[in-house]
């Protein structure tokens, strides 16, 4: 009679594996190391959430500081993204266009890199 080196249960000679726990039963078998524990890296399908973070951050900027252009009643002319030192003329207003063209577009970008960049950091 053979016993397994696992669970110390008797068995035939003939047998190979213990039917008790599945230890192999060779007399040259060697135990593999356990491997070392790798670090957890986040699935291929979660999206890079520091891309996320970033086009979120650049989408409240872009509302804070909107384009803006002439008022209706003189020609259409592109004032710019104008800042609180550097306000535009009282009668100028806000681009609405503009301002969904550079919301969509941000947007879809920070989408795009943080499903491109989702393994890269």
């Amino acid at each position: 009679m053979r016993i397994c080196p696992a669970c110390r249960q008797e068995l035939p000679e003939i047998s190979r594996y213990c039917t008790q726990c599945g230890q192999r039963l060779h007399a040259d078998y060697v135990e593999p190391l356990p491997l070392p524990a790798t670090p957890a890296e986040p699935p291929a399908d979660q999206l890079n959430l520091q891309c996320v973070y970033g086009m979120l951050m650049v989408l409240c900027l872009a509302i804070l500081f909107p384009p803006w252009e002439t008022p209706p009643a003189l020609p259409p002319e592109f004032l710019g993204m104008h800042f609180i030192l550097t306000p535009p003329t009282p009668e100028a207003i806000v681009s609405r266009l503009l301002l969904t063209i550079e919301l969509v577009t941000i947007a879809i970008a920070g989408l795009y890199g943080s499903f491109f960049f989702r393994r890269k950091f």
